[in-house]
């Protein structure tokens, strides 16, 4: 599944990466406020959606292989995180959505769980 269509199911607003949105597959997904978490599996070709607005997102997301980020509950990230977002180029997405309904949603598409 492009970027795009996950940020279109999503409803989502682009912070910045939409030049990236229609180059990138993603095929799998992973929900976590806990960074280290996030870093302890593997996640190529995957999404990373979370409720942590700061630059530690963007961060895990680069040195774990992450291809785009998305926040829920319309929260704003900081500009510390969209700076290295852009520097990165991993696309960097808000949604108005829950992390249960985000994840309800892309898994309704097809959307696969980070294997362990």
């Amino acid at each position: 599944m492009k970027v795009r269509q996950i940020v279109n199911l999503l409803k989502a607003t682009v912070i910045t990466g939409d030049e990236f949105l229609d180059g990138l597959d993603i095929d799998r997904c992973f929900v976590a406020d806990l960074m280290s978490d996030v870093l302890a599996r593997s996640h190529n070709f995957g999404i990373l959606i979370t409720g942590l607005a700061n630059i530690q997102a963007v961060r895990t997301a680069d040195i774990a292989d992450i291809k785009a980020v998305c926040l829920v509950r319309g929260k704003r990230p900081e500009q510390a995180a969209v700076a290295l977002a852009k520097e990165k180029e991993i696309p960097f997405f808000v949604t108005k959505y829950t992390m249960f309904e985000a994840c309800g949603i892309l898994y309704a598409e097809g959307l696969k769980p980070v294997e362990e």
